[in-house]
C-alpha cells in the first residue's frame, strides 16, 4: 500500500491522529481495563474483572463505527502509529444540538497533551461539521486531570450534581461541564492568532 499523506488530514493535529477501531486493538483495550483508578474515574463504578473475549466483543462491535448504541468510536494514536487510547461521540441529541464525549489515554501516554488534542478534534467535528450547538459532560469528583483538561478546552463549570456516584464506599460528585460551539469558535481564533 502507498504511504498516507496526513498533511490536511482531518483527523489529525500536531500530536495525535483519530481513526476507526480495528480488530486488533482488543488487546489494547483487554490492558487497558486493568488500570481500576482510571476505570473508575470513566465508569463511576468498579468493573467486574475484564476478559480477553469481552474487550474483543467490545472491539468487533465498535469497529469501521459500527456502533449500535449511537456512540462513534475512535481509536487515538499518537503520530508514530501507536495506539495510545480512545475517544467517543456520544449523547448525541440532534434536535437540541447537544452531545457529549468519552475518553480515555493508556496510564503512559497521559499528561502529555494527548487527550486536549484528541478532544479538540472531536469538538471541531462535532460543531462545525455535525452542526451541534453544545457540549456537556461531567467529571467525576476528585479527578483532578479531566477538570484540568475540560478547562485548557474552555469548557464552563456549570455545576455540581452532589453524591451521584457510589465508589469505594462513599458517595462522589458529578462536577458538570459545558461549552457552546460560539465558546469554541472563539477560543480557536484566539489559538490561531
Amino acid at each position: 500500500m502507498r504511504e498516507i499523506d496526513y498533511t490536511n488530514y482531518f483527523w489529525q493535529d500536531h500530536n495525535v491522529r483519530l481513526r476507526a477501531i480495528k480488530e486488533e486493538d482488543w488487546e489494547g483495550c483487554y490492558i487497558s481495563d486493568f488500570d481500576t483508578p482510571a476505570r473508575i474515574l470513566l465508569e463511576c463504578a468498579v468493573e467486574l474483572p475484564p476478559t480477553q473475549s469481552g474487550a474483543k466483543k467490545f472491539v468487533e462491535q465498535n469497529a469501521n463505527f459500527s456502533s449500535t448504541n449511537g456512540r462513534i468510536m475512535f481509536t487515538i494514536e499518537n503520530l508514530n502509529g501507536e495506539s495510545i487510547g480512545g475517544i467517543n461521540l456520544n449523547s448525541i441529541d440532534e434536535r437540541n444540538g447537544t452531545f457529549s464525549i468519552g475518553i480515555v489515554i493508556d496510564k503512559e501516554y497521559r499528561g502529555k497533551g494527548y487527550g486536549t488534542s484528541a478532544m479538540n478534534i472531536l469538538l471541531k467535528y462535532a460543531f462545525l461539521e455535525r452542526r451541534l450547538h453544545k457540549f456537556n459532560d461531567y467529571v467525576l469528583e476528585g479527578n483532578e486531570g479531566s477538570a484540568r483538561m475540560m478547562r485548557k478546552l474552555g469548557c464552563v463549570q456549570e455545576g455540581v450534581r452532589r453524591e451521584v456516584a457510589y465508589v469505594n464506599g462513599k458517595y462522589l460528585d458529578y462536577i458538570l461541564f459545558g461549552l457552546t460551539k460560539d465558546e469554541f469558535v472563539e477560543k480557536l481564533s484566539e489559538v490561531s492568532n
